[in-house]
């Protein structure tokens, strides 16, 4: 397949998925939420300034907190229906860090570095109907890294 079918492809399955958290996920319209990137092993979405923007012309931490989970729910979603495996997928906890003010529009980007992590959770989720995985998405403005998040989910097999 060429390079320019893939694209096409990919940005078809962004705007795809974008569509499906403004109509699922409310909070992703209202913070504008754009997704960049998809794939089986990571996820970038992007929110401009604007919108979430706080009483120090910074982002609202509520914001960029929402933005870095909505990354790490996609990624994990968007690879169980890959797959084939229906579940519903709901963050246990999770933990952020706020390292530096985001002045200007805002990306989270989240991605799988361990496939052997995947293969376990998949393993425990087929066998127990139930199964957890932590997933971390760093927070970057302007190339820098400004925050980082760490979220527990669970998937529940129906």
């Amino acid at each position: 397949m060429s390079n320019i079918i893939v694209e096409q492809m990919e940005k078809k399955d962004c705007k795809t998925i974008q569509a499906y958290l403004y109509e699922q996920i409310p909070l992703s319209r209202a913070i504008a939420v754009q997704v960049l990137e998809v794939t089986n092993n990571s996820v970038i979405l992007a929110a401009p300034l604007q919108p979430n923007i706080n009483h120090r012309s910074t982002v609202f931490g509520g914001s960029a907190s929402a933005l870095a989970i909505l990354s790490a729910w996609t990624l994990v979603n968007f690879r169980l229906r890959n797959e084939g495996i229906k579940t519903r997928l709901v963050i246990q906890k999770n933990t952020m860090s706020y390292d530096k003010p985001i002045t200007s529009d805002f990306e989270a980007v989240c991605s799988f570095e361990n496939q052997e992590i995947w293969a376990r959770f998949i393993k425990i989720l087929q066998r127990k109907k139930k199964s957890r995985i932590t997933v971390n998405s760093v927070l970057k403005c302007n190339e820098e890294q400004v925050g980082e998040f760490t979220g527990v989910f669970v998937a529940l097999g129906i």
